[in-house]
């Protein structure tokens, strides 16, 4: 089975995991994305339940009119008490604990009940074993930055503490690629953060966004 798994479109906020809308460009970066997708014999669209995410599934699926599934362990990680922060305050605020964070000596959580690398690799891990058990070839899952990142440093069995290691900027509207062998029962990264599809629209990159998280000339006080 190939699961393509695809990073929301660019969404239209920059608070930290705020549950919000596309923006103009995030709903370009969707239908380009889709329009691709065309050529890949998709057999089913998932999607988190988060609304970027689930505008980002129905705007591919518009493209390929395939069953369309929702799954909250699909979400982004928690993010604790970063949630709705803007850059500046997160800096504020969990400045030391960013830049330790960013040092990558050990997993760990976001701040005041969030998740770290291991706990997101454990639920969407239950979500991907669900859908290999389905009788798809190819299937498409939109989700997130941190569960692409917690995911594949998971299967690859990389120490969960190195999980930024997985893409400095993953694209919105990328496509990361695992193959599963029903054969042999194993996982292979084929692909990450392919975003080819935008080649000659440098403005849909997410340089241009200004996420800012891992700039840490921006985090140090």
């Amino acid at each position: 089975m190939n699961i393509y798994l695809i990073r929301h479109g660019r969404q239209n906020s920059r608070l930290c995991n705020v549950d919000v809308e596309l923006s103009k460009e995030g709903r370009e970066q969707a239908d380009l994305l889709g329009k691709r997708l065309e050529k890949y014999d998709i057999d089913a669209v998932y999607s988190s339940q988060l609304i970027r995410a689930k505008e980002t599934a129905d705007i591919i699926n518009s493209h390929l009119n395939k069953p369309r599934f929702i799954d909250e362990r699909w979400q982004e990680a928690d993010f604790g008490g970063m949630t709705g922060l803007s850059n500046e305050e997160m800096k504020e605020k969990y400045g030391d604990y960013l830049e330790n964070r960013a040092k990558m000596i050990e997993d760990m959580p976001y701040p005041d009940g969030g998740e770290n690398c291991r706990m997101v690799f454990e639920r969407s891990f239950e979500a991907l074993k669900d859908l290999i058990k389905e009788p798809y070839k190819n299937v498409c899952v939109v989700t997130h930055g941190g569960v692409l990142r917690a995911l594949i440093t998971g299967i690859i069995g990389a120490d969960y503490k190195n999980w930024l290691t997985i893409g400095r900027q993953i694209e919105n509207c990328s496509i990361s690629h695992i193959l599963y062998d029903e054969k042999m029962g194993t996982f292979h990264i084929e692909r990450l953060n392919d975003f080819a599809h935008f080649e000659d629209k440098d403005y849909l990159l997410r340089k241009h966004f200004g996420s800012g998280f891992f700039n840490m000339k921006d985090i140090k006080k």
